[in-house]
């Protein structure tokens, strides 16, 4: 079953019967100020894409990581790692079972643990490899089955709520002795001080059971989405894995070109998060006095606004041509940041339904 997203405009467009070109687009998390694009050599259209050095050099001193590899959007990972680790643990039960020339399944049930409001791509992925799914919030898990995998989102998407390193790290511990798999999802760290991120703390050590993944996103901070581009951060071990199973030319030449540019621009990148902390105070501000019944939460890159009434609110701006997110709970609406020249139009929009 497909999942209902922030950015499907064309749906909603035709749904409401207006032309897509006469909306305000709030519907994602990703930066209405977009990184320029660099001309790009000809070679970047012309070969087959090759993953250089200089991009994984670039991207190490971004994530401060020891081991990196891209991939085409952190989505694509997300669809991956069930097999990935099925694998794993089927390896773990032939050499359990000292077989050598054959293959062994493991046969147990096997456990996922994942935040009940959340990116539900995580959840649809372990769903279909056969997982029983376990759900927590506020509260890390604190009991889990050997072999199991947890997901975390850090920030959280919608909920916008953060753990700390200190919990992530006792989580890790406790995912080791059960020799389960530690998923953390940052798409939204990049509007963090660096030290909010786990990948720093990845140690790369050749203990069996040192299983830890950091998905990072690309697009969202940078405002370039569709060059679909991400990073996984881990051990030497899962980047060597996560490298063969993608494949050798999963992301396009271009893509590549711009993303290590980039990275490397850190003038950019101080003057991004200036911006989208202005930004996201405007609307803040906003949001707060037309709507001040609501409880609003937020980060630099989008606003949450929980509402006893978020689905008579989200038909109401759609009725005006206003596309925001309509949480999955039907108890909130997330709204991504707006230009500053789009920000009387939300405000006229709110101003009519109140």
């Amino acid at each position: 079953m497909a999942i209902l997203h922030g950015g499907q405009l064309s749906r909603v467009a035709k749904q409401y019967q207006i032309p897509e070109n006469e909306w305000l687009d709030l519907s994602t998390g990703i930066a209405p100020f977009s990184y320029g694009i660099p001309v790009i050599p000809a070679k970047a259209w012309q070969d087959l894409p090759t993953i250089s050095s200089s991009l994984i050099k670039a991207a190490k001193h971004y994530y401060r990581a020891d081991f990196c590899w891209p991939v085409a959007g952190s989505q694509q990972l997300i669809e991956k790692l069930p097999k990935l680790w099925d694998e794993k643990l089927n390896q773990r039960v032939s050499e359990k079972h000292d077989v050598k020339n054959s293959r062994v399944e493991n046969t147990e049930i096997k456990h996922a643990y994942l935040p009940k409001v959340g990116y539900k791509e995580h959840q649809q992925a372990w769903s279909k490899a056969g997982y029983q799914l376990h759900f927590y919030q506020q509260c890390l898990p604190e009991n889990i089955e050997k072999n199991s995998i947890v997901v975390v989102i850090n920030p959280n998407n919608p909920l916008t709520d953060t753990f700390t390193i200190s919990q992530l790290l006792s989580l890790k511990k406790y995912c080791e002795q059960q020799q389960a798999l530690l998923i953390i999802d940052e798409a939204f760290a990049d509007i963090f001080v660096p030290e909010f991120s786990f990948v720093p703390h990845i140690i790369n050590h050749q203990h069996e059971h040192n299983d830890v993944i950091v998905l990072r996103s690309f697009g969202k901070f940078f405002g370039l989405a569709g060059v679909r581009i991400g990073f996984a951060c881990s051990t030497q071990i899962w980047c060597e894995t996560i490298k063969k199973s993608i494949g050798p030319w999963s992301i396009n030449g271009p893509a590549l070109f711009i993303a290590e540019q980039a990275l490397q621009d850190k003038q950019w990148q101080v003057e991004q998060n200036k911006r989208l902390d202005q930004q996201s105070q405007i609307m803040q501000q906003l949001l707060k006095t037309y709507l001040p019944a609501a409880r609003v939460e937020a980060n630099a890159l989008f606003i949450t606004v929980f509402l006893i009434n978020a689905p008579a609110v989200y038909e109401k701006l759609c009725q005006q041509a206003v596309y925001v997110r309509l949480t999955d709970e039907n108890n909130a609406l997330r709204f991504g940041l707006t230009d500053k020249v789009n920000t009387q139009r939300l405000s006229d929009a709110l101003a009519t339904i109140v």
